[in-house]
């Protein structure tokens, strides 16, 4: 095969293998989405195990608490630092709450923290289940008659989800604070008047749209590292691979679904206005 050839056949193979992997990401949640509806009306035994499903939500979010904050909080504070002088320079000074709430609000909160919570739980969720993969539980759960996708994934998704939302919220509130910190410090802005200027400029919409962003964004590193951690072969080095693959295709995913999200609610005229 000549090199043009090869240069297709590999572009092709490429293409195959990335719409296979997103097929089975989607699948999974398609399974997810199915047994969601029954976690509560199905029989003993089919159900949702709670005390599981509060164990995630501890793990996932509450343990994430204290990373995400001072990451978003720093992330605060440097915009303020980069962008203070240049806005100051303009007379334009009293701008700086509104840019920086509406680019925490739309974009980075939801984004960074999602980010922050690939590294730190998505990276442990897809090492667990690829240890069992490896040690065959996954198959005596399946002898069982226990399906996995409801006794192990279906918590972890949904745990991803609601932690992901409630971190995106939280991780608004600590960038606007780094802001103010910053703010107060380099240009003497008063702390109630950042603050009020940051309501006035943040509407709804940009909460929402947000909010709705960190959903999806919660949802893609669930069923992303549970699917990387069930299709774990090959003992410990296939954990590890699972989990580096994790962080780094959820990356790639947030940041992608991001784009797609802002260019659809530019779109649809949802992006808000300075």
């Amino acid at each position: 095969m000549r090199g043009p050839a090869r240069a297709v056949a590999a572009v092709g193979a490429s293409a195959v293998s990335v719409t296979s992997f997103i097929g089975s990401i989607g699948l999974l949640v398609r399974d997810v989405a199915v047994l969601l509806p029954g976690v509560v009306t199905q029989e003993r035994g089919k159900r949702m195990a709670w005390t599981n499903l509060g164990y995630q939500l501890y793990r996932v979010g509450v343990r994430s608490i204290g990373v995400v904050g001072l990451v978003t909080f720093c992330i605060g504070a440097i915009l303020s630092l980069q962008i203070g002088p240049i806005l100051e320079s303009y007379g334009a000074g009293g701008q700086l709450p509104r840019v920086i709430g509406i680019a925490m609000f739309r974009e980075l909160g939801p984004l960074i923290g999602a980010i922050v919570l690939t590294g730190f739980a998505g990276a442990s969720i897809a090492a667990e289940l690829g240890t069992m993969a490896v040690a065959e539980e996954l198959r005596a759960l399946r002898s069982h008659a226990i399906d996995p996708v409801r006794f192990l994934v279906l918590p972890r998704v949904v745990a991803a989800t609601v932690m992901t939302v409630c971190l995106a919220v939280f991780s608004n509130f600590m960038g606007v604070v780094g802001g103010a910190f910053t703010a107060k410090l380099s240009l003497g802005i008063p702390v109630y008047t950042y603050v009020d200027s940051t309501f006035q400029a943040v509407a709804t919409v940009d909460l929402v749209t947000g909010l709705i962003k960190a959903a999806v964004f919660g949802v893609i590193i669930g069923a992303l590292s549970c699917h990387l951690g069930m299709s774990v072969r090959g003992g410990a080095l296939g954990v590890g691979s699972a989990t580096t693959r994790t962080v780094v295709n959820s990356i790639v995913g947030l940041v992608c679904v991001d784009l797609l999200f802002t260019m659809i609610f530019y779109v649809l005229g949802l992006g808000g206005k300075l």
